[in-house]
């Protein structure tokens, strides 16, 4: 009797297997985010939420391109949180990224990839493979990128919620739930960070209006 084999299931790549093969394929010409989509193929939103993501906490220029990638990136993780599949607009999946600007991009993301995939793997697993738990990490990326969109003039004003999605969206593509424990206590240090500024700088305007009026 012929025993039938078991189908072999192949691990996912790692992310900077993924991401060296997209530096490969994008080489030093102008892309646009659906040809990023087809390269990513199967975990391609998430790992387009990293890279959307990257730029926030690197020293690269995003010359008109702040608001559309944190536009993306809220689009995305908003259809999560609502249980949907991931999607972008034709309007937003044209958008065209400079010649030589992902490039860049990968290559001082670089650091940070190999950094997470030498701490990532799957463990905690009950925070990563539950529907409604999952939505719930993607409402905290959402508000995450909502911050990222506000035009604050403060200092480390996008690192901390960029680093929260990063470390969230990471957790969830690796199964790694101390690394989604890690983004909520990001995102938790950029609400009390940004509200603690507000209230200095309120005070400062209120000294400012009683010493003009004496």
């Amino acid at each position: 009797m012929r025993i039938p084999l078991l189908p072999v299931v192949h691990p996912p790549k790692k992310l900077s297997v993924e991401l060296a093969d997209l530096r490969v394929r994008v080489a030093e010409r102008a892309v646009t985010i659906r040809e990023l989509l087809y390269v990513l193929r199967g975990r391609a939103y998430m790992l387009l939420v990293i890279l959307l993501t990257l730029p926030f906490l690197l020293p690269l220029p995003l010359p008109g391109l702040s608001t559309p990638f944190g536009f993306a990136i809220i689009l995305i993780c908003l259809r999560l949180a609502l249980g949907q599949r991931p999607w972008l607009p034709k309007s937003v999946q044209r958008r065209q990224l400079p010649a030589g600007f992902i490039p860049r991009l990968l290559d001082l993301a670089a650091k940070i990839i190999g950094w997470l995939e030498r701490v990532l793997r799957p463990r905690w697993l009950v925070l990563t493979e539950h529907a409604m738990i999952r939505q719930l990490h993607a409402i905290v990326m959402v508000a995450g990128a909502g911050i990222l969109l506000l035009p604050l003039p403060i200092p480390f004003s996008n690192g901390l919620p960029g680093w929260s999605i990063l470390l969230l969206a990471s957790g969830l593509l690796e199964r790694d739930g101390r690394a989604i424990v890690f983004g909520y206590l990001m995102f938790a240090l950029s609400v009390v960070y940004l509200w603690l500024f507000g209230e200095a700088a309120q005070q400062l305007v209120e000294t400012a209006l009683a010493w003009w009026r004496r």
